[in-house]
């Protein structure tokens, strides 16, 4: 009996334990949601098959593609927006900081601009500083018991070559500086950079005046069909060198701009040749703006006509002085036997002066028609050999003296 009893009390003590204790939860169905997805799948394609698209036709591929448009379009829309938003914050410390420090960082980059700048400046200084034009070997002696001023001009050295063909045309022109009234030039050496030229000039300045005065030696390189340019200068200001004693000196050339040609002016002339009476007119008809020479601000001018043959002067006639006029009109005509056999080779040479009463007539200016000249020079000379028995007018550009002599004496390609 009591071991039946004590069976019967376990019991049901086990069962109140049982019921105590949390039942743990069913295991999921697996089987159900599987279907339960399918079973949608299946259904958004029948929907997707029943849209309009199925009467239109479109494949399936297409429609994903339209899919796949729409969010990349969607993905960009807010990148954009996204980067805008940085962008403003960005500015706005941009902003700040301009206001704060700005005005300090722009000052010093300023300054090292300007830095940089003088740097660039004094390398290129230095570059010029560095190019080698040549020397010049020239002398200085001045006569007190004439008032004149020597100036000889030796040979040069190691002249940079200025044509095509690897050589230069030197010739050096002398003139003083402010007054620039008289100006000398040396003979052409054809083709040589190491020229030698052995020649004199005098100019006849009182001596207590030439203090204030600068000499300058020019070397040119000629160029009979162009402007003739610059090689190199030397500038020899009066007032620091003793001319108690002859000066004989070797001088580097630095490099110089070549003066602005200042404008002497023009002249009118006419040209008529016969060939069978072998005679040649020269009609000296006007001139106009010609450089100022007096005092007064006009001229007194003036025209010499030189006929050259061969380098030789055969004959020259002169007009009359039209007082105080810078635009003369003379019309005065001169005519010369030549030959036809001379003319071929003949040289009309025609200076402008201005007539001074006590001193030398100064030129104006110079121009040159015929054999070997350029231009204008040998286009009229074409045309009135082209136009026999008739008058052929043109007007000619005057030239310095010195620059026009110089071409003459060139050699003739």
């Amino acid at each position: 009996m009591p071991l039946v009893n004590m069976a019967a009390v376990r019991l049901p003590r086990a069962a109140e334990e049982e019921e105590r204790e949390p039942r743990p939860p069913p295991p999921p169905p697996s089987h159900r949601s599987n279907h339960q997805f399918a079973s949608m799948k299946n259904k958004f394609f029948n929907e997707l098959t029943h849209l309009p698209n199925h009467k239109l036709k479109m494949p399936m591929w297409a429609v994903g593609a339209i899919v796949v448009v729409v969010l990349a379009l969607v993905a960009c829309l807010g990148f954009c927006i996204y980067k805008k938003c940085c962008n403003k914050g960005k500015k706005a410390k941009k902003t700040r900081e301009r206001k704060g420090g700005g005005g300090r960082g722009r000052r010093k980059k300023d300054k090292e601009g300007e830095e940089g700048d003088e740097k660039k400046d004094g390398e290129e200084e230095k570059e010029e500083e560095k190019e080698f034009l040549g020397k010049l070997e020239y002398t200085l002696d001045y006569s007190f018991t004439d008032n004149q001023l020597i100036v000889g001009i030796l040979q040069a050295q190691d002249l940079p070559a200025m044509d095509m063909g690897g050589t230069s045309d030197p010739y050096v022109k002398v003139y003083m500086l402010p007054d620039k009234k008289k100006k000398f030039e040396t003979k052409v050496q054809r083709k040589n950079l190491c020229p030698v030229f052995n020649e004199t000039f005098t100019f006849k300045i009182p001596y207590n005046e030439l203090g204030g005065q600068i000499l300058v030696l020019q070397v040119f390189d000629f160029d009979r069909f162009g402007k003739h340019d610059v090689i190199g200068e030397i500038k020899i200001p009066m007032n620091s060198i003793d001319l108690g004693q002859p000066i004989h000196e070797w001088k580097d050339l630095v490099g110089g701009e070549k003066e602005e040609q200042e404008k002497l002016g023009d002249i009118c002339i006419s040209l008529r040749y016969v060939p069978t009476a072998g005679k040649l007119t020269v009609n000296i008809m006007e001139a106009k703006n010609l450089k100022k020479m007096d005092v007064g601000g006009l001229s007194d001018p003036f025209v010499k006509v030189v006929l050259q043959h061969n380098g030789k002067r055969i004959k020259k006639k002169k007009t009359s002085v039209k007082q105080n006029t810078l635009n003369p009109y003379f019309n005065e005509s001169f005519s010369f036997e030549i030959p036809f056999s001379q003319i071929q080779k003949l040289q009309v040479l025609i200076t402008v002066y201005d007539y001074d009463k006590l001193g030398s007539n100064d030129p104006i200016g110079k121009c040159w028609i015929g054999y070997g000249a350029s231009g204008v020079g040998l286009r009229h000379w074409s045309d009135m050999l082209a136009n026999p028995r008739r008058p052929v007018a043109q007007w000619h550009t005057l030239l310095p003296e010195e620059e026009v002599d110089a071409a003459l004496k060139a050699p003739i390609r």
